[in-house]
């Protein structure tokens, strides 16, 4: 929702001082102008990055208007998970999880969380984890430095689309500047015209230089830096589960592994201590 109201406000400020300045809306309509400034920077995009990356920047983009993917009662349901799954290993060991990690699509404990159990990447960091600490003794600081560095490859992945899109907003002056250039070469050639007709030329390609700036700054760039934070707001999740599976490995009961991972999420997202508490024994 800020950035439809962050975009109305751009327009409504930069157009409005215009306006007030005596400026005319019709002289900034230059269509051509546009075609040349975004339609370079997207086609500079689209050699510069694999598909892959292409399609994951209008997912983000797309997905900046529903917000972040993870909301407080998702991080709820996560921690009531992890619990769930220390406290069966605490009664079973960890070969009672052997059946659950390698189909939790089937697995009663998982189904308890239909919504944690539509993402994917996140049960599969997670069911990966498991299987690690099922299939040998590991110790923390092994398993520790193993999810950092799957957490940093996960990181660098989610990344990618913002850094692209900041990428393409980077250029888009530089291609105001060429619009500029070639609206001056246009005047040059309408010399013979009159003076009415040289002005008209001069001030279209004076809007190509104010175009690429306001794309640029006003909103390309803008949604690039949302996107990286909307980002690294849904890696939180991964750093939980680390935080749980650590503290469990260490060898921590399941309420004090849960309190470290809750402890570990950011104020907005993060449940009480009662409500955790509260929701821990409504599933039982």
């Amino acid at each position: 929702m800020l950035v439809i109201v962050g975009t109305i406000v751009v327009i409504a400020c930069v157009l409005g001082g215009y306006v007030l300045s005596h400026g005319q809306i019709a002289a900034l309509w230059q269509p051509y102008e546009l075609l040349i400034i975004f339609g370079g920077a997207f086609g500079a995009f689209l050699t510069a990055n694999s598909g892959d990356i292409v399609k994951a920047s209008f997912r983000d983009m797309i997905g900046l208007l529903k917000g972040a993917k993870y909301k407080k009662q998702d991080f709820v349901d996560l921690l009531s998970l992890l619990h769930d799954l220390f406290n069966k290993v605490r009664k079973e060991g960890m070969m009672g999880l052997e059946e659950d990690i390698e189909n939790p699509d089937n697995s009663k404990l998982f189904n308890n969380y239909p919504r944690l159990i539509k993402e994917h990447h996140l049960i599969e960091f997670l069911t990966d984890c498991l299987r690690l600490m099922v299939g040998g003794n590991m110790d923390p600081h092994e398993l520790e430095a193993l999810l950092e560095v799957e957490l940093e490859t996960h990181h660098h992945e989610q990344l990618a689309p913002s850094h692209a899109v900041m990428k393409m907003a980077d250029a888009l002056p530089g291609f105001g500047i060429v619009a500029a250039v070639l609206g001056i070469v246009v005047t040059m050639a309408s010399l013979s015209g009159g003076t009415a007709s040289i002005g008209e030329h001069i001030a279209a390609a004076l809007v190509g230089t104010f175009l690429g700036i306001l794309l640029c700054y006003g909103f390309v760039g803008p949604m690039a830096t949302a996107m990286e934070n909307q980002a690294s707001e849904d890696g939180r999740a991964f750093e939980c589960v680390k935080t749980a599976l650590l503290a469990n490995l260490r060898g921590y009961n399941p309420k004090v592994a849960v309190e470290f991972a809750r402890k570990s999420l950011p104020s907005k997202v993060r449940p009480s201590f009662q409500d955790l508490e509260e929701h821990l024994k409504g599933s039982k």
